[in-house]
């Protein structure tokens, strides 16, 4: 029979489920995180978690906030649990660890609660840390670098400043509410996979702030810390079918459970004049820049996601790790983590590129977690600007072969334009940060028009024709006999 994940079972939970390795009773919160999902609770929660054990660490619990009406089942089995759900880790070879994670003492539904509630203990002096995970595309930077004020929902803020739906909302109503009581400021970390995440976080907030307020704007620009990190953890999506299968393994009936690799990496700046709790003593990397750390990890691992994603799901495979132990797109893999993406990178201090690009491509065929491709899939018009945009320009500026990329840029093309696989499987077009620049793809009848986009591929060097053609050899080839025939002639289709 099943234990029912709540408080009053923690002392009776199946064999081979670590309880939390505290008195959740005497924690209280100093984090408030935005974006409660499953990346979250595998990644800053467990670090978290782990800290709460040291007996000076107490007042770093995390409050949950969710901002979305479709996070209401998962907001009812936060209340459901207190806040408790469980952490499948699985090796590379099937074993498992489960925890139960105690370390989020706290939670609030926006929609549910109410925005001024949320306001509310966003205010509290006893939080000193907002933390994010909002996704790439939620931090509204269009392809100038400018903040999206013409968003909807940042619109529709401005003018609730009391109601407010969105992050920004929220996190500039806060500090505000803080400035204007003479409290100190909260540190707004981000934990999403985008490159110069703090930086970016305080270019909405700043952007958003001025258009409330100058002098709001300067406050925070002068007192509010954006500290950069790189994190890293893959964490596939726990779809009902997926919940029920840990369940059945683990004992639990847990309404929120969630299944990662055992792999775990946190490098972070170490900017907090409010204070932040000790996760040094628990593995996280603390550094001065963080800079080449997220340069490596965005290049290698987001960037092979986004290079298999696409060709991959197109030839009929749709999980991760099968793709990967194809021959064929293992090569491929390969050749882009050492050819291409790595050819710019050096080893740093704890991420070793040789070890790093070997262990890459482990983790990637870790059958226990069966990550799915269509969630690589996802949101390609967000990502891959960020992702592989880098790549291509090192590689075109250096007068560098990138048949890879250009590949890559056709099977997307595909991917979003005929919207059927090579078997004639249809699928639903996922962009939902991105549809703006994605739509105009779907609208033309030219392929040029990804190759000609500023905004997803970057400006091209004007005297490099040779990646134009490829890509245009490659979108010729990928109509005409698909994936496969067209990757085993990847080399011998262009000069």
């Amino acid at each position: 029979m099943s234990v029912s994940l709540t408080p009053a079972h923690l002392d009776r939970l199946p064999h081979g489920v670590d309880a939390p390795p505290f008195d959740r009773q005497a924690i209280t919160a100093g984090i408030a995180h935005i974006g409660v999902g499953a990346f979250h609770r595998a990644h800053l929660a467990i670090y978290t978690n782990l800290v709460l054990a040291d007996a000076d660490m107490a007042e770093w619990g995390i409050l949950g906030v969710n901002l979305l009406d479709h996070d209401k089942p998962l907001a009812d089995a936060f209340k459901t649990q207190d806040g408790l759900y469980s952490v499948s880790e699985f090796d590379p070879q099937g074993e498992r660890r489960t925890h139960v994670v105690g370390a989020m003492v706290d939670y609030l539904h926006a929609p549910t609660d109410g925005a001024e509630r949320v306001l509310e203990r966003l205010s509290d002096p006893a939080i000193r840390i907002v933390s994010l995970t909002i996704t790439e595309g939620g931090y509204l930077i269009d392809e100038h670098g400018v903040f999206r004020l013409d968003d909807d929902t940042v619109a529709y803020d401005l003018k609730h400043p009391d109601a407010p739906k969105g992050v920004f909302g929220f996190i500039v109503g806060a500090l505000e509410r803080r400035r204007k009581k003479g409290t100190a400021p909260f540190t707004v970390m981000s934990c999403d996979n985008l490159r110069h995440n703090g930086a970016q976080a305080k270019k909405a907030v700043l952007a958003f702030a001025a258009a409330r307020s100058a002098e709001l704007a300067a406050w925070i620009d002068a007192n509010v810390d954006f500290p950069n990190a790189m994190v890293d953890r893959i964490t596939p999506a726990t779809t009902p079918s997926v919940r029920d299968e840990i369940n059945a393994a683990t004992g639990l009936d847990d309404h929120a459970p969630v299944i990662c690799e055992d792999f775990i990496q946190w490098v972070l700046e170490d900017r907090f004049r409010q204070g932040r709790p000790a996760w040094e003593r628990h593995g996280v990397q603390v550094v001065d820049d963080v800079s080449p750390y997220e340069d490596a990890k965005i290049r290698l691992l987001n960037g092979s996601h986004q290079m298999l994603s696409y060709p991959a799901f197109l030839s009929g495979h749709r999980r991760v790790d099968i793709a990967v132990k194809d021959p064929l797109f293992n090569a491929y893999l390969t050749d882009f983590l050492n050819d291409d993406a790595g050819a710019w990178l050096t080893s740093l201090p704890g991420m070793e590129l040789g070890p790093y690009k070997k262990k890459l491509l482990d983790r990637f065929s870790n059958a226990s977690i069966a990550d799915q491709l269509d969630r690589l899939c996802l949101d390609g018009g967000s990502k891959i600007p960020g992702f592989l945009g880098p790549t291509i320009r090192a590689c075109l500026e250096n007068g560098k072969d990138a048949r890879r990329l250009a590949f890559l840029l056709a099977a997307f093309d595909r991917y979003v334009r005929v919207g059927k696989d090579d078997h004639g499987e249809a699928y639903p077009l996922r962009e939902p940060n991105a549809m703006r620049l994605v739509q105009p793809l779907i609208d033309s009848d030219s392929s040029d028009t990804l190759i000609e986009s500023v905004e997803l591929v970057g400006p091209l060097p004007a005297k490099d024709e040779r990646f134009r053609r490829q890509y245009g050899i490659y979108v010729a080839a990928l109509a005409r006999q698909g994936v496969r025939k067209t990757m085993e002639q990847l080399d011998n289709l262009v000069d």
